[in-house]
């Protein structure tokens, strides 16, 4: 047997020892490293091209980056700037790369933060130097080691006030880094203060060309950002519920589309409305810091966007539930689907209408059509209520003792399975010990299959107790029509916030002469949360 395998194995060496499906799986993986590599400047230039392609701003952005990092290399570069500022500049340069971001509000924020938090630390230490000086030496290092205790802990512990956290943790951070570098270089470093005034200067320079960047050259708004992606909000949900409404009631096979979620127009169309709470507040926070830009209002109403955000959320969720009913396990037949047809689509058609004109109004900063809510959509209405009303044998069903026998026979035959065990179990005990073991061994593997038949019986028996209703065809489509109604009922919280942040902003009077004509391409929106770049760490 030994002889045997080594045979084998002889067989399968090639001449320099090695196995030969060894060399193949090296083989093989050299060939498709190869392959990749000849694929990746194809990978990489569609990628470059792709994302340029959505948003042009990212080239902007990224142009303004590099520009600014050379402005700020010429106090390198340049003798006379070098020989008055000397390797403090390096500061400059980690300055910009820092703070410089996408969004004007986020730079102001962050370059602001960090000025400031500079100031109050560099002023702090200063102060607490000057009384350190005028003490001995022993008792000066032990009140820097306090100082930096006391001041370390306090602002740390004020990072976790809400109101400090979202507005200025950034400059704590730049504080606490600042002032123990201050304080504790103090003790040892003779010309400390000069060495702040130079870093304090080249942090100066840093933030006035990130500023100067930001709001001069190509800026990019926060608030307008915020006010765009509102836009398509609306326009995502009116497109999710004409396309749920449409496929429910199309000819094709519902079950087709299941599974599929992340590649359906209905999930794309409110998904980006679900995960928009982070990205609102993020972008509220830093309109909150920009200054005003435009004429289109004295102060941007970021707070309002917020609150419009939170109730397309909630609106959102419906519409959600209203794509679940196109996954649910019982479908209403197509002819049943067949005589709500008209009224459900033309109720459809009526609610994008409404969510379409909320978003045109919210692009040109003007008031809602007052026949938002038209006497079309209360009509549509009517329609589906006279629609379920005629057919009420779907829903109420006129033969209610089937039903009742059904659930009978399903309670009997689970009465009848517990009896069985139980009286099983009271058998073997009246029996003697070689015949009880016996048949316990013979009713425990009967037992075994019974449960084993019972587990893929009950959800059959009680699919059968379900589909055997005589109104059960209806029930998923009743389901779907009271989420259309329902969609109806929180259309009217929308319209009122969204009239509050008109009236806020100042917009204007609608006007139907005025109105634009808006034609638009088949284009995705941007999606600003892909603008925003990860926030590190605070480095100098």
């Amino acid at each position: 047997m030994a002889t045997k395998v080594h045979v084998g194995m002889e067989t399968e060496m090639n001449g320099n020892g090695v196995p030969g499906k060894v060399k193949n799986n090296w083989k093989k993986r050299i060939l498709d490293f190869s392959g990749k590599m000849k694929r990746f400047p194809g990978w990489l230039w569609r990628t470059i091209w792709k994302v340029g392609r959505e948003d042009h701003r990212r080239i902007i952005h990224a142009f303004k980056v590099g520009l600014s990092l050379t402005l700020v290399s010429l106090l390198y570069l340049m003798e006379p700037l070098f020989k008055g500022i000397g390797q403090n500049a390096i500061w400059a340069v980690m300055t910009v790369v820092v703070v410089l971001e996408f969004n004007a509000g986020a730079t102001l924020c962050k370059g602001l933060n960090r000025g400031l938090g500079t100031v109050l630390a560099g002023s702090l230490a200063f102060f607490i130097e000057f009384i350190a000086t005028k003490s001995g030496k022993v008792f000066r290092a032990v009140f820097i080691g306090a100082a930096v205790f006391l001041i370390g802990t306090a602002a740390t512990y004020m990072r976790f006030f809400p109101y400090i956290k979202k507005n200025y943790d950034y400059g704590v951070v730049i504080f606490l880094l600042t002032f123990n570098l201050i304080t504790v270089s103090s003790y040892r470093v003779e010309n400390v203060i000069n060495i702040a005034h130079d870093r304090f200067y080249t942090i100066a320079i840093g933030c006035a060309i990130c500023l100067f960047m930001s709001l001069l050259v190509f800026p990019m708004w926060s608030s307008e950002d915020l006010h765009n992606s509102t836009v398509g909000k609306l326009e995502g949900l009116a497109k999710s519920i004409e396309a749920c409404v449409n496929e429910y009631f199309n000819d094709s096979e519902i079950k087709e589309n299941r599974d599929k979620s992340s590649e359906d127009p209905i999930y794309k169309g409110y998904k980006a409305v679900l995960d928009s709470k982070s990205t609102d507040e993020t972008l509220a926070l830093y309109a909150s810091w920009e200054p005003r830009h435009s004429r289109h209002c004295y102060r941007f109403p970021w707070q309002q966007y917020v609150k419009v955000g939170a109730v397309l959320r909630q609106f959102g969720y419906t519409v959600v539930a209203l794509h679940g009913c196109l996954q649910t396990e019982i479908q209403t037949p197509r002819s049943v689907r067949a005589l709500f047809k008209d009224p459900c689509i033309r109720l459809a058609g009526e609610v994008t209408k409404a969510l379409m004109e909320l978003a045109n109004s919210i692009r040109n900063r003007r008031h809602c059509s007052p026949e938002i809510l038209s006497d079309h959509l209360h009509e549509a209405l009517q329609d589906l209520n006279t629609a379920i009303k005629s057919q009420p044998r779907l829903f109420l069903g006129s033969n209610n003792n089937q039903a009742t026998n059904m659930l009978a026979l399903a309670a009997a035959h689970a009465a009848r399975h517990k009896q069985e065990n139980d009286h099983g179990v009271s058998l073997s005990s009246v029996k003697t010990d070689s015949s009880a073991l016996l048949e316990w061994k013979t009713k425990r593997v009967s037992e075994q299959a019974k449960e084993n038949e019972r587990k893929i019986l009950r959800p059959q028996l009680s699919k059968i107790a379900i589909t055997s209703l005589e109104f059960s065809e209806a029930l998923p489509f009743a389901a779907f029509a009271s989420l259309l109604v329902e969609i109806v009922a929180r259309l009217d919280n929308v319209i009122e916030k969204i009239e509050e942040l008109g009236r806020i902003a100042c917009y204007k009077e609608f006007n139907p002469d005025d109105d634009e004509i808006i034609v638009t391409c088949e284009k995705p929106p941007v999606d600003v949360t892909k603008n925003q770049l990860p926030s590190h760490a605070a480095s100098d």
